[in-house]
């Protein structure tokens, strides 16, 4: 008999400043008692991606298949695009004109190894995770420092002036 695993709450923010920019991510897990955080910071991204980046990252860092995971996110970006089912759409069109698409697979790889549930939350509203989220999403790019590449970004918009 397999054993029951608790769920696993996973809060996660993005940020980037100038859109594109500087930016980062920030995730809070918590399950059973146990708490994890995790933050990165890139030289230059957008918020959308950062917010996506989060949730991707949070659910990699799950340790068992079909978890059972509450994400909660400030980003309707990416709670409809799973929850209104515009996710389901891009992939039959395949993701005809949408941006994002390295990050979007790569979700939907890892998002299909859990029971997920996507959850919105308004962001600077006061939630302590969310709020936390927030904070190592903007440390992990303000320094200015160890900033990554965000090769996905870059290799979508090469030849643009950005």
């Amino acid at each position: 008999m397999q054993q029951k695993r608790p769920p696993i709450f996973l809060y996660t923010d993005g940020a980037a400043s100038g859109n594109p920019g500087p930016g980062g991510f920030g995730v809070v897990l918590c399950c059973a008692g146990f708490r994890k955080e995790m933050s990165e910071g890139y030289r230059l991204t957008t918020n959308n991606r950062m917010e996506l980046l989060a949730v991707i990252k949070g659910l990699e860092a799950i340790k068992w298949d079909n978890a059972e995971v509450q994400v909660w996110s400030d980003s309707s970006y990416v709670v409809k695009a799973v929850n209104e089912g515009w996710l389901e759409t891009w992939k039959r069109t395949g993701f005809a004109k949408k941006k994002n698409v390295d990050l979007w697979l790569r979700f939907d790889a890892v998002y299909r190894r859990h029971r997920v549930a996507l959850n919105w939350l308004k962001g600077h509203a006061g939630h302590p995770e969310n709020e936390r989220c927030d904070a190592l999403a903007v440390a992990a790019y303000s320094s200015g420092e160890n900033l990554r590449e965000d090769v996905g970004y870059i290799t979508e918009n090469q030849g643009l002036n950005i």
